[in-house]
């Protein structure tokens, strides 16, 4: 974990409510796909836990949903601003249990951390096949990106106003894969929990305080005791979950 200033680079809106920010600093604290950063806004007690999208050696860029105030803020913030961050949080995912054909099944503004991943995978030589999961077409973001990384990509929307009509386990019930990554809604979850064919990994979000496992705030059970959301996870293993 690193405290640092990070300076805001670009801050733009990739969907009404979905928008793109990338952030200038340290990046050397970053070892592993699904890691995250905590951000403290001006006039706010709590800092904003935000996963990370992309990153190279000088710049990292997260996605975000304005559900709040918070992240409403962070839409005002303008080139050149800048942020007292925590980096380098999280365990991330692991990569080195994959196997050769992957796949990532992402939910709404749970995919972003997807795309990191997605790139660690193919500099590895895997070949991942990546599902992501909207309710509506208008709420789409990514997809050209993934893409573009010359990856299968399956889009499902629940109202069908795009791609497979349905949910995600829908798109998946027809794939053969060696292991699966994941991160979405708790309900997203549960569905591909019951789903999957092989083992996973899946990444929670959580309510946190801290965010480096001081305040044990985001403490939850796990089949092999307690464990910190923050520090132990966000990425937990399928076989260790308690549904």
């Amino acid at each position: 974990m690193k405290q640092q200033t990070l300076t805001v680079r670009v801050n733009t809106p990739l969907t009404p409510q979905v928008w793109r920010m990338v952030l200038e600093g340290d990046t050397s604290d970053i070892t592993a796909p699904g890691q995250f950063l905590n951000l403290q806004l001006d006039g706010f007690y709590l800092r904003r836990p935000i996963s990370i999208h992309d990153w190279d050696d000088t710049s990292l860029t997260i996605i975000y949903k304005t559900v709040g105030e918070g992240t409403l803020h962070m839409t005002k913030l303008a080139p050149g601003a800048r942020l007292d961050a925590l980096t380098g949080l999280g365990n991330g995912y692991d990569t080195a249990k994959s196997g050769a054909a992957p796949l990532l099944i992402g939910g709404g503004v749970g995919i972003p951390p997807l795309y990191g991943l997605c790139k660690q995978l193919l500099r590895e030589g895997k070949r991942p096949t990546v599902i992501l999961g909207f309710n509506a077409k208008e709420e789409m973001f990514l997809e050209a990106e993934f893409a573009a990384l010359g990856v299968p990509v399956r889009v499902t929307t629940a109202d069908g106003s795009y791609g497979i009509r349905g949910f995600v386990t829908d798109a998946m019930a027809d794939l053969a894969y060696s292991y699966f990554y994941t991160c979405g809604p708790m309900p997203m979850f549960r569905a591909v929990n019951q789903a999957a064919k092989t083992s996973g990994q899946f990444s929670f979000e959580e309510r946190m305080g801290c965010g480096f496992g001081a305040c044990m705030g985001c403490s939850c059970k796990t089949k092999y005791g307690n464990k910190r959301i923050c520090r132990d996870g966000p990425v937990l293993e399928k076989e260790e979950i308690i549904w």
